[in-house]
């Protein structure tokens, strides 16, 4: 196994990585931002008012594209695997 292939390797997943996170990322991030917003214009400061929505939009994104996201780490996963016989000889 050469530097380039484990080169390779280490990009492909740091880009799956980021693939399956962004979802819940973005959307978490969106969710606190406009809950900040909404604090800052009401001058609310209750931490569990910015803690419960980010939650809540978290497990409906999980919900909805968590099937995606499994079926892409498994996916890469199993080329991964298939791909150690000829990586190794």
């Amino acid at each position: 196994m050469n530097s380039q292939a484990v080169l390779t390797f280490a990009f492909e997943a740091l880009t799956l990585l980021l693939t399956v996170a962004l979802p819940i990322l973005m959307s978490v991030l969106v969710v606190g931002l406009l809950v900040s917003i909404f604090q800052a214009v009401t001058q609310i400061n209750e931490n569990t008012l910015s803690f419960v929505p980010k939650l809540l939009v978290a497990v409906v994104v999980f919900s909805v594209a968590g099937p995606w996201m499994i079926s892409t780490v498994v996916d890469f996963i199993r080329r991964t695997f298939e791909n150690i016989p000829t990586a190794l000889g």
